[in-house]
């Protein structure tokens, strides 16, 4: 399915900012495997992996808390330590995730993260792939003093670039929460992979691309800043 053409923009943007956990890589079985680790930890049961690809979003100090009560901490504890001795093995960069940052890069454009995943997490994840070069900014949960959908983490995403917060900067992700954090930051909002996105994600984007294919064909088509 192509971008939808009626919300395509007209020009280039000034920097991108993408998220990372299944915008960039494929990161579902680890954080599924480390919440199935953590309920069982708790003593709840765990969800479904179609349940946690539907109810993951937000940052463990956003859920946990909701999920786990006064354990929550506890709980973080479980599902850190799970998750840090299975995410570099198992981290698989989705297609075109490479040329989409090498493309922009080559462009001159800034590019930067800014994730819920934690940021020691993220920042690990990126360099194991060798993409240190391409970003500018990798901004994980805890590093801002709120996590996304909080627009706190944009500023520190363009720290040094020169630039603020503007439609002129494009924030790329796959889900609602992402939408709702480029809105909130007065940023573009780009929804990819949208045969995997919730409808109201769509509603909400100022445009979409199936792919990151389909996304970096839109960037290629609109002339230069």
């Amino acid at each position: 399915m192509p971008a939808d053409s009626m919300t395509a923009p007209t020009r280039r943007p000034r920097a991108v900012v993408f998220d990372w956990d299944n915008t960039l890589v494929d990161t579902w079985p680890v954080i599924h495997a480390a919440l199935e680790a953590t309920f069982i930890a708790m003593g709840q049961e765990p969800w479904t992996y179609d349940q946690t690809r539907q109810r993951v979003a937000k940052s463990l100090r956003e859920t946990f808390p909701g999920l786990f009560g006064d354990r929550w901490e506890e709980a973080g504890e479980v599902f850190y330590d799970t998750f840090g001795s299975l995410h570099l093995e198992k981290l698989v960069p989705l297609d075109n995730a490479l040329e989409t940052l090498q493309t922009l890069a080559g462009s001159g454009l800034p590019c930067s993260i800014v994730s819920n995943k934690k940021g020691d997490f993220l920042r690990k994840e990126v360099e194991h792939l060798g993409w240190g070069n391409l970003i500018h900014c990798s901004v994980g949960a805890l590093d801002a003093e709120r996590d996304k959908p909080h627009p706190a983490p944009m500023d520190m995403a363009l720290a040094g670039t020169g630039l603020a917060p503007s439609k002129d900067i494009w924030y790329v992700g796959d889900t609602l929460v992402d939408i709702e954090f480029a809105e909130a930051t007065g940023c573009t909002g780009i929804l990819v992979h949208t045969a995997e996105s919730q409808p109201d994600a769509k509603a909400k984007a100022d445009f979409t691309a199936s792919d990151l294919a389909d996304f970096i064909g839109i960037f290629n088509r609109l002339p230069p800043k």
